[in-house]
């Protein structure tokens, strides 16, 4: 078992494996009681969504969650506890996979119950023998007072946290092989005018990760533990063992403790108790047999619950005081912002203040930041945006949806729905091409598609591929502004996306000549080795933006500017309300 003053000395990070909510929520109001300046838990590995909220203090902190154990450790690099609430069955290939991907973590905890025995035994063997610290399993975690809280241990509301003193360091030791006694003793033993050292609970299965054994020396050899308080059950011989250590003289601090089950030896036949480990097969697993073992070690036995408070009252008191933090009346919000928030001192957005913002005055850092989500990591991400906006804000009236803002605004509309109008045309025939081109070449580097059996795949379906083809450029009649932005290729160090682009062009212009790399193309194959080189986003999260339609936005921003400016030209032309000639017309009678 890990020492005890390393924890207090670096308590460490928790991945959670699977999804809890009171048992997340509860090591975050620890951790925030405790005074922290930053939750424990850095992640959960859960497929349900990409962050769940929580609480920390009064305000909501997001977590992020991981599909996989891989992503969790790709995107985090190390972490130092497991927090394991996957179901039984589940229990031992969860937590292998967990020391798989984080080998030098310290250990974890393993909440579920009917985790088949030989389950919990290999782990033992492969774990806990090699020195990690695993605590479970059907029990309900470790608490290091004011530095670590591995699961429900201590319970799961702040109060419990705040009036059992689990943010201060103490001098008791609460072990226990109950989960719900363990959080009795607590509270028994905050009551009576003391503070823990730590508490662990070993669960009640027949075969704990830490034994009782395993939990006495580490408190033996804790500086800080002066008394041990234990709570034991019948069945089993974990107790010979401890009473072999006080007589030995390994164990020698004071041991108050109680075991339960008497009630069974009134019965003829052996009784099985709630826990897997509490039958008394036998006389020298009765409670009677094992509270007279520790008796003659030297331990303190009670014979009843009462007589088992009235000796922690005797414990020496320690000098608490409990603050008067209060986490009453939280308010979960009904939606998250990661963009822009308003503060005492004014508003801000995507990080920054907006008179910030203002004084630098790089609308371009602006809005990719906007579009990211965070400031980019490059300037050529920036750069790159700028000239695309600037290349993008309009490309003349003829187009659907600079002539739909024209007409609407000539009827009179106003500035909104002459803007929606011209919007609501924009789909994969007219500007939505940029996502479509980004999934063309995205797919065809990741999954490693020949160009040739993918061109030849939309020739047998006849259908056009995204980013290739334009109505008036063509092979020797160049498009200004695909030379403009091929610039850009310079000065990336690796260019995929757009090097396969380039050899679908290849074959297509020889099929016909207009059959080109066009604008949405190259701004969609350059952004992609932009935010892949420059940026560092993975393969997956490219994907995602992909399916979050993030390329079109490219369009649809300076795209906006163009149709504003055309509906605000109209206003000032005032040519009145449109109608098309008849002779623009083709007026044909059905037989």
């Amino acid at each position: 078992m890990r020492n005890l003053a390393e924890i207090r000395e670096r308590p460490g990070t928790i991945l959670v494996l699977g999804n809890y909510k009171p048992g997340i929520q509860t090591t975050l109001d620890f951790d925030f009681l405790s005074g922290k300046d930053t939750p424990s838990i850095v992640g959960i590995v859960s497929a349900s969504a990409k962050f769940q909220k929580y609480f920390w203090g009064k305000n909501e902190v997001l977590i992020p969650c991981y599909p996989t154990m891989a992503d969790a450790a790709k995107a985090l690099g190390s972490v130092d506890w497991m927090f394991n609430i996957n179901s039984g069955r589940r229990a031992k290939q969860s937590t292998v996979e967990f020391f798989e991907a984080f080998p030098e973590a310290y250990g974890g905890h393993i909440f579920a119950e009917d985790v088949p025995e030989q389950h919990a035994i290999e782990l033992y063997e492969r774990y806990q023998l090699s020195g990690k610290t695993l605590v479970g399993t059907a029990g309900v975690g470790f608490l290091v007072p004011g530095f670590l809280k591995l699961g429900v241990v201590g319970g799961v509301d702040w109060r419990q946290v705040q009036h059992n003193y689990l943010t201060q360091a103490g001098s008791v030791a609460v072990l226990s092989a109950s989960g719900g006694m363990i959080n009795e003793i607590i509270t028994l033993v905050a009551q009576s005018g003391h503070a823990m050292s730590f508490a662990l609970c070993f669960g009640g299965d027949r075969w704990p990760l830490t034994t009782p054994k395993d939990a006495f020396l580490a408190a033996e050899a804790d500086p800080n533990t002066t008394h041990i308080v234990y709570y034991g059950e019948l069945g089993g011989y974990d107790e010979y063992e401890l009473a072999e250590l006080m007589k030995n003289g390994d164990i020698t601090k004071p041991v108050t403790c109680y075991i339960s089950g008497v009630i069974g030896e009134n019965f003829d036949q052996p009784v099985q108790f709630g826990h897997a480990k509490a039958l008394a097969g036998n006389q020298s697993e009765t409670a009677s047999a094992k509270r007279l073992a520790l008796e003659e070690a030297g331990a303190t036995v009670a014979k009843s619950m009462v007589e088992f408070k009235s000796l922690v009252n005797k414990l020496p008191s320690s000098d608490m005081k409990e603050d008067g933090m209060s986490l009453d009346n939280r308010s979960a919000s009904l939606f998250t912002s990661t963009i822009s928030s308003e503060k005492e001192d004014g508003y801000y957005f995507v990080g920054e203040s907006l008179p910030k913002w203002a004084h630098d005055g790089d609308i371009a850092m602006q809005i990719t930041a906007a579009l990211l989500g965070r400031k980019p990591r490059s300037e050529l991400t920036s750069s790159f945006v700028k000239t695309v906006f600037l290349l993008s804000v309009d490309h003349g009236p003829q187009v659907s949806g600079a002539l739909n803002t024209i007409v609407t605004a000539r009827a009179g509309k106003g500035l909104v729905d002459s803007l929606a109008a011209g919007l609501l045309t924009i789909g994969s025939r007219f500007g939505g091409a940029v996502s479509d081109a980004a999934n063309e070449w995205f797919k065809g580097v990741s999954e490693e598609k020949n160009p040739a059996e993918h061109v030849e795949a939309y020739a047998k379906v006849k259908k056009y591929i995204g980013g290739i083809g334009h109505k008036k450029y063509r092979v020797g009649l160049p498009d200004p502004r695909t030379e403009v932005l091929a610039s850009f290729v310079k000065q990336l160090p690796n260019h995929p996306h757009y090097d396969y682009a380039k050899r679908i062009e290849a074959i297509t212009t020889a099929k016909k000549g207009s059959l080109i790399l066009n604008v949405d193309g190259t701004i969609a194959a350059l952004m992609l080795d932009i935010l892949e080189t420059e940026e560092q986003y993975t393969k997956q999260q490219l994907e995602e933006l992909i399916t979050a339609d993030f390329f079109n936005a490219l369009f649809v921003i300076p795209r906006i500017v163009g149709f504003t400016a055309h509906y605000l030209d109209q206003k000032r032309l005032d040519e009145g309300l449109f109608r098309l000639p008849d002779s623009n017309v083709l007026l044909s009678e059905n037989d």
